[in-house]
């Protein structure tokens, strides 16, 4: 029986090759490459006006490109599918085509550069082994999508809370409308819910917490300050892309990209790491944006300005003051740099089994500024650098940045722990 079987399956293997060889040489390797080579096109055209949604296209290309080679190569749990698939057909094909079909789903504009980015990829490919694989990525693709379809980032809703002392209204100098509220009810991607993990309540108003956070960004986060050193405001600016195109969920891919090809990582390998620390950063953001809405904290322009309203003695008000960045137009607490930055450094650490790895991000320059580089010690430096550029920035109270650092390393671990996990043959 088991000879038999052997014997039919050389046949079958046998009659593939003769097939491979007579639609052309090409290659019968599968090139990792092709993962970092879609990232960095994903990253070219995603706009900033993406906001706290920035990682998601990301993450739902890098999820589609990771089961698309998982259905193919079989060693992990799905993310979210598996599609039937010969072991034949070119991984590296089926990654591709499912970049291509997410990308042109959620980026449209980009659609004439991601269809010759894949009529390229795939001419290099035997052609038997690259159709084969585009029909696994494509199928992938189509039911990623499905299953996004409604999961709520399209639902506008709105927030309009009374207007009380410690309460968030609409700050300067937009004044504009609460936005991105749909975080409360929208789908995550690998979290049970938007609430799973919560802070602690933010410090009450008259606490000596309180008035030493409305004091700290009081001095250091000012649009005059005379405490914040240059290298704080280059910090400060740098992360809010202000005269830098490099946007923060580039700037993490930024890190992936150079470690994946500094490890020689496998196309599989490739893949997960993508998709570990996109989809903590989305889940991330939009832990800290549930918390936002939950407890409507407002934001320092306002606890400084109005200080003479919330009964703490050890507070002044100013009613002049402004912060160095623009204050984005939702609650303060919890921070969501912060925690973008402590789910993704933690999804790093988990997947290369230490935090002590040596990166460097380079922002690029727009509007006649140089590019910039900073050189970190490890992934916990780079979240570190991240979080407290926001307090520099005068848009985000310390108390907000150590509540994420709390409870946002929990939805890199969760999802780590229960998705694309090694499995035995």
């Amino acid at each position: 029986m088991f000879k038999f079987v052997s014997a039919t399956l050389a046949i079958v293997a046998g009659a593939l090759s003769i097939t491979a060889q007579a639609h052309g040489p090409g290659r019968n390797y599968d090139d990792p490459s092709v993962v970092t080579q879609w990232n960095t096109i994903a990253e070219a055209n995603i706009p900033a006006s993406a906001g706290v949604l920035l990682p998601r296209p990301y993450a739902l290309m890098h999820i589609a490109m990771f089961d698309a080679v998982n259905s193919i190569e079989g060693d992990h749990t799905p993310y979210r599918v598996r599609v039937p698939a010969q072991r034949f057909a070119s991984s590296e094909a089926a990654a591709a085509q499912a970049a291509h079909d997410i990308l042109v789903a959620l980026q449209p504009a980009g659609t004439a550069t991601y269809d010759a980015a894949l009529a390229a990829r795939l001419a290099d490919i035997q052609p038997m082994r690259a159709q084969l694989g585009s029909q696994v990525g494509r199928e992938v693709a189509r039911k990623i999508l499905e299953w996004r379809a409604n999961d709520g980032w399209a639902t506008p809703q709105t927030f309009t809370p009374a207007p009380m002392p410690g309460v968030w209204r609409p700050t300067p100098p937009a004044n504009a409308a609460a936005g991105f509220v749909q975080s409360v009810d929208a789908q995550p991607l690998g979290l049970p819910r938007p609430y799973y993990f919560m802070p602690r309540r933010p410090p009450e108003l008259d606490s000596q917490e309180y008035a030493d956070g409305v004091n700290e960004i009081k001095a250091i986060g000012g649009v005059d300050s005379t405490v914040r050193t240059a290298e704080q405001t280059l910090q400060a600016r740098l992360w809010a892309s202000v005269n830098y195109k490099t946007l923060w969920a580039g700037a993490w891919n930024q890190v992936a990209r150079n470690l994946a090809a500094q490890n020689k990582l496998s196309l599989a390998q490739s893949a997960r790491l993508f998709v570990l620390v996109n989809a903590a950063m989305q889940d991330g953001v939009q832990t800290s944006m549930a918390s936002k809405y939950a407890y409507s904290l407002w934001r320092p322009v306002h606890a400084i300005q109005l200080a003479d309203q919330d009964t703490n003695p050890a507070t002044d008000a100013d009613p002049s003051w402004m912060p160095l960045l623009t204050t984005p137009p939702y609650p303060a607490y919890a921070g969501n740099m912060a925690c973008i930055g402590a789910a993704a450094s933690r999804s790093l650490q988990l997947f290369f089994g230490t935090n002590d790895i040596p990166v460097s991000i380079t922002w690029e320059g727009i509007n006649g500024n140089s590019n910039v580089t900073r050189h970190f010690a490890g992934f916990q430096q780079v979240s570190e650098h991240q979080a407290i550029s926001r307090e520099y920035g005068g848009i985000h109270f310390h108390f907000d940045t150590t509540a994420s650092w709390e409870v946002c390393p929990k939805v890199a671990n969760y999802i780590f722990g229960n998705y694309m996990r090694p499995q035995r043959h």
